[in-house]
C-alpha cells in the first residue's frame, strides 16, 4: 500500500473543462514515492539510541557501493557536499582549476569554488545538454587538475571520449551524477565511469531521503580521505593524528540513511513507474509541433529522466519561456526554467564570464522548461499540463519552429 495514495484522489472527478485546473490543489514539480515500508524503515531509527550518523548510515554506504559494483562509498548531506569532499580528497583547491559544464538543474559544481579553485566551463551539446567533449582540450592548462562532467538530467556523458582526455592529460575524472541514478552508458550503470562519482537524493529525484548525498570510488586513500574531510568519530576526537585536518562535520543522520536505504531496495520499481509516466509525456508532447522532447544519444542505453524537461521553439524567446511557466502556475501546474546557467550568475563574474560566453548553454536553458514528473501523475493530468503549455505557448505569439 502506497502511503500517499490518496493524493491522486482528488483527481478522479469528471473530467475538466478545457483551461480548467485539475482539482483543487497544485499539480507538484515532484512529489516522492513513500510507502509504509519507508516510515517503517524511519520509525525503527527513530524509535533506537542513535539518530545521527551510525550503523545505518554504514549499511546504507555499503548497500550503495554493492549497487554499483564500486568499492567503496561515503555518504554525505548533499550532492553539493559530497563533490567538495571529493575535491579535498584529491587536495583541489586555491590555484587549481577544474573544467566542468556550466549546465544544470542542481549546481553541484558551486562545490569547485567553494573549494578555492578555478572553475573553467565548457560549452555543451546543444542535443544531449552534457558537455561538449570537443571543447575541452583548448581549455586545459598546467593548472587544470580535473573535469567534473555532469550526467546532465539524466543523460550520460560521453563518457569514453572523457576518460580518453582525462587519460592523455592525466587529469582527474570526477562524475556527476547527481541527477541520473539507474541510466546506463555502454551497457554500464552512471556512477561507475568517474575516478569519483557524486549522487543527489533530494528532490526532484527518484531515490530520495529528504537530504544527502554518496560519493562512491574505488580508490582507498580517497575514500578514506573523505571520511577524514567528512567527520571524526566520536573516538577519534581526542586523536591528534586524525585531528590535524579540519571537518566538514559533513555526515548524513541514521534517519535519512534509513529512508535512503529502504528506497535503494526498490529503486528499480521507481525507476519503473517513471517510465510509465515518462511514456504518457511522450505520447502527449509528440503532438506538439512548438518543443521537442528529451533527446537520447546513440551511445546511451537508457536514461532514467531527473525532470521530464522539454525544448521550446527558436522562435521562442528568454521572457515568452518564462511566461509560459506562469501561465502554467495560473492552472495550478509547477513548472520551472530548468537551468539558470552558472556562467551568467553574479558568483562567477569575477572570473570574467557574462552572458555570451557560452552560446549553446544560453540557447538550451532560455528555452527548457522542467515539468512535473512523478510517479503519482496520471494521464489525463499528463494531457492537460500538454495542452495548457500549448495554450500558453499560442498565448505569447511564438511560433512553432523546432530548431
Amino acid at each position: 500500500m502506497n502511503a500517499r495514495a490518496e493524493v491522486n484522489d482528488k483527481f478522479e472527478a469528471k473530467p475538466p473543462a478545457p483551461g480548467e485546473a485539475l482539482g483543487g490543489d497544485l499539480i507538484p514539480l515532484s512529489d516522492p514515492d513513500i510507502t509504509l515500508d519507508d516510515i517503517a524503515a524511519v520509525e525503527a531509527v527513530l524509535r533506537s539510541s542513535r539518530l545521527s550518523s551510525g550503523p545505518v548510515m554504514e549499511a546504507f554506504e555499503a548497500a550503495f557501493a554493492a549497487y554499483l559494483g564500486r568499492k567503496y562509498a561515503v555518504a554525505a548531506p548533499s550532492g553539493t557536499m559530497g563533490l567538495l569532499l571529493a575535491l579535498a580528497a584529491y587536495e583541489i583547491g586555491p590555484g587549481d582549476e577544474v573544467i566542468a559544464s556550466p549546465h544544470s538543474f542542481r549546481e553541484t559544481v558551486h562545490a569547485i569554488a567553494l573549494a578555492g579553485a578555478k572553475p573553467v566551463f565548457a560549452d555543451i551539446d546543444y542535443w544531449s545538454g552534457v558537455i561538449a567533449t570537443g571543447k575541452i582540450e583548448a581549455l586545459i592548462t598546467d593548472k587544470t587538475r580535473a573535469i567534473v562532467a555532469s550526467n546532465t538530467n539524466g543523460h550520460p556523458a560521453q563518457w569514453a571520449e572523457l576518460r580518453d582526455i582525462a587519460t592523455k592529460h592525466r587529469l582527474i575524472l570526477l562524475e556527476d551524477s547527481t541527477e541520473a541514478i539507474g541510466s546506463k552508458y555502454k551497457g554500464a550503470l552512471v556512477g561507475t565511469f568517474g575516478d569519483a562519482s557524486v549522487f543527489d537524493f533530494s528532490q526532484p529525484g527518484p531515490l530520495v531521503c529528504g537530504e544527502g548525498g554518496m560519493v562512491v570510488t574505488d580508490d582507498i586513500d580517497v575514500a578514506v580521505a573523505m571520511r577524514r574531510f567528512r567527520a571524526h568519530r566520536p573516538s577519534e576526537r581526542a586523536s591528534v593524528v586524525v585531528g590535524s585536518s579540519a571537518p566538514y562535520q559533513a555526515a548524513m543522520s541514521d534517519m535519512s540513511a534509513a529512508l535512503g536505504m529502504a528506497q535503494l531496495r526498490r529503486l528499480e520499481e521507481i525507476l519503473e513507474k517513471r517510465k510509465l509516466i515518462e511514456h504518457y509525456y511522450f505520447k502527449h508532447v509528440k503532438s506538439f509541433e512548438g518543443i521537442k522532447d528529451p533527446f537520447i544519444g546513440p551511445e546511451v542505453d537508457e536514461v532514467h529522466w531527473f525532470l521530464y524537461v522539454v525544448h521550446l521553439g527558436t522562435r521562442f524567446s528568454k521572457s515568452s519561456r518564462d511566461s509560459i511557466v506562469e501561465d502554467l502556475l495560473v492552472e495550478k501546474v509547477e513548472a520551472a526554467a530548468y537551468s539558470n546557467p552558472l556562467h551568467t550568475q553574479r558568483r562567477y563574474f569575477d572570473y570574467g564570464y557574462r552572458r555570451g560566453s557560452f552560446l549553446v548553454a544560453e540557447k538550451v536553458s532560455d528555452r527548457a522548461v522542467a515539468m512535473p514528473f512523478h510517479v503519482h501523475l496520471q494521464e489525463r493530468q499528463i494531457a492537460f499540463i500538454v495542452q495548457t503549455m500549448k495554450e500558453a505557448s499560442i498565448n505569447v505569439g511564438a511560433g512553432a519552429a523546432i530548431y
